[in-house]
């Protein structure tokens, strides 16, 4: 009996449309089995490429495919595919399968679409070859217009990102919110924007809360948290080709939010200790760089001992003073602050809540005016917008052009819409808001000593607009209504500016 001949095998799938058309894998491999037993032979070496695999893997196997058999050459009777289609997905590797038969004589063996070994049927092959290059080309071409019509329609070219979800109904994709990731994301936001938290906190807090990725990967990593803050789907965009363009999908984060995100991004990337007057808080009054802090540690009679420091980032530098202050200083300086804004006398509180109700008129004629200012703002971009469009569509702009300056255009039209809200908030809601930010005046001493690190830090944004350290004292400009009740005073420590 004649030895067993041996065979080299290739079955691949391109698509999901192509194994529900009957060419899976193992239809495949089942038909190359088969052809290998009829002609007395064996499969010693089958290479399997499926619809999931990436480009990168399909031409890894494809290259291993070749290697082995040139390798292998001298031992081979042929190289199998189930048709011609399967073999290769362009002509190039095309070209390489019939060099790898004329040069190493390893024959190229269709099962399904048999061709002679002659002039004839390479002719044959070739032109097969070439109709499947130009199916695939054709489809490149067709997933590519697909995609952009569904961006023009507002909807997501590939799978909408962490925190929405694909649902069928009546037979179309529909995006919408994840009911559990969704919150999570307005969570990570959150934290981020109104907690002071750095990436590295943020990734302890979601622990600490049992907020997971997913089952199998609980933990937040820091590269994620960080592309979940600068995704714009997030707001109801849509990224395509490196343009964000207007989606349809329901947007997770308010524009407000995300805008304090993205000013606070850059600043909090790298994990800071959680040092209540650093994080550019304070300016310096002698050079206005931002003033840090760092831990020292002291050995004394009861052992190791941690201080906490705070001076200028530019402390060493030239002439610079060399002042540098304790956190405990601080926070007394910080106190009288807080004391100086204390109204004891019943009757003068009332006559301040009054004074408060009053002053939420005379800025009125100014807030009507400012409006104004803004809707005209408004209509020029408007106006702008219609020009941009004119120009596309007579193609006197570029694509990436057009994109990038409308996203421009939807940016500043978004933060005029709120600039607007804010200036048409009724007089009785600006009332309620001076009376409560003064109630919370009253209160700030005991609130500042039972406040942990987060606490502490929203309780200053609330208060001051900034801080500058004038050599050793502590000098804030109060926000509104705040500065109607700060007092002149003067730190036992300083050269005598007022606080």
């Amino acid at each position: 009996m004649d030895s067993k001949k041996r065979y080299v095998a290739l079955a691949r799938v391109s698509s999901r449309e192509q194994e529900r058309e009957g060419f899976s894998l193992d239809i495949q491999v089942d038909a190359l089995l088969q052809y290998a037993d009829r002609n007395n032979g064996e499969i010693i070496r089958l290479f399997r490429i499926a619809e999931t695999a990436s480009k990168f893997d399909e031409r890894t196997a494809f290259k291993e495919l070749m290697a082995f058999a040139k390798k292998n050459s001298h031992k081979l009777d042929g190289l199998l595919f189930y048709k011609v289609d399967r073999a290769a997905r362009n002509l190039f590797d095309y070209v390489e399968l019939e060099r790898l038969e004329s040069e190493f004589g390893v024959r190229f063996i269709s099962v399904a679409q048999p061709t002679e070994n002659t002039p004839a049927g390479r002719m044959q092959r070739r032109m097969l070859a070439s109709m499947a290059s130009f199916y695939t080309e054709q489809q490149s071409l067709d997933v590519k217009e697909g995609l952009e019509r569904r961006v023009a329609n507002g909807l997501f070219p590939t799978r909408p990102p962490y925190g929405y979800r694909n649902v069928r109904i009546d037979g179309r994709s529909i995006v919408e919110l994840h009911p559990e990731n969704a919150v999570k994301i307005r969570r990570i936001f959150e934290l981020y924007g109104y907690h002071n938290h750095t990436l590295d906190m943020l990734v302890e807090t979601l622990r600490n809360e049992g907020i997971e990725w997913l089952p199998s990967v609980p933990r937040f990593g820091r590269s994620k948290l960080y592309t979940i803050l600068n995704d714009r789907s997030y707001i109801g965009d849509i990224k395509f080709r490196g343009q964000w363009y207007p989606g349809t999908h329901t947007p997770i984060i308010e524009r407000r939010l995300w805008d304090r995100v993205q000013a606070l991004l850059g600043h909090k990337v790298y994990k800071q200790h959680q040092m209540t007057y650093a994080s550019d808080l304070i300016k310096c009054g002698h050079c206005g760089s931002p003033i840090t802090g760092e831990r020292k540690t002291k050995m004394t009679k009861s052992g190791e001992r941690e201080y906490m420091y705070y001076r200028c980032s530019q402390y060493h530098k030239g002439d610079h003073p060399r002042i540098r202050l304790t956190e405990k200083e601080l926070d007394a300086q910080m106190l009288v602050i807080f004391d100086s804004l204390r109204v004891e006398d019943d009757d003068f509180r009332e006559l301040i809540r009054e004074e408060l109700r009053q002053a939420t008129n005379w800025d009125q004629d100014s807030v009507i005016a400012k409006t104004r200012q803004l809707q005209d703002e408004l209509e020029s971009i408007r106006q702008q917008q219609k020009q941009l469009l004119n120009l596309r569509m007579f193609e006197e702009i570029d694509a990436d052009t057009f994109a990038s300056t409308n996203q421009e255009f939807r940016d500043r039209t978004v933060e005029l819409h709120l600039e607007i809200e804010v200036c048409d908030r009724g007089r009785n809601e600006i009332i309620d808001i001076a009376v409560k930010a003064f109630e919370l005046s009253q209160s700030l001493r005991e609130k500042w000593l039972t406040a942990d690190y987060d606490a502490k830090r929203r309780l200053l944004e609330i208060i001051c607009l900034n801080w500058t350290l004038d050599d050793v004292s502590l000098v804030p400009t109060m926000r509104k209504p705040f500065d109607l009740l700060v007092k002149g005073l003067v730190s036992k420590d300083s050269r005598g500016d007022t606080i």
